[in-house]
């Protein structure tokens, strides 16, 4: 991950106290976010990652932290406040589709 991109996203997560009691030191957390960057762009099973990044039941614990603490949500607003910034978006031009099917009834209908 470039340093310009960890410096926009390191303000945005959440601050870890020390346990009174000790314990194992935390991981880093440019290393476990690289590694939820990695699951999620490539589309690797957690526990496949490669061993270059914290193993993957670490990074999909803090992923699901992080995601109920709304740090990817405040990311993905400040990512687009950035490039409204610098490239303008076309509000009126934006649309969403979806498509809904139903799932099959017991028994094979």
């Amino acid at each position: 991950m470039p340093d310009e991109l960890w410096d926009k996203i390191k303000p945005l997560m959440p601050s870890f106290k020390k346990s009174p009691k000790g314990g194992r030191p935390r991981k880093d957390m440019r290393s476990i976010m690289e590694g939820i960057f990695y699951v999620l762009r490539t589309g690797c099973q957690w526990k496949m990652m490669p061993k270059e990044y914290p193993s993957g039941s670490t990074c999909h614990r803090y992923f699901q932290y992080f995601e109920k603490r709304g740090v990817f949500d405040k990311l993905w607003k400040k990512s687009l406040i950035e490039y409204n910034e610098k490239k303008g978006i076309h509000w009126k031009w934006q649309s969403g589709d979806s498509h809904t099917i139903q799932s099959p009834v017991k028994g094979g209908r």
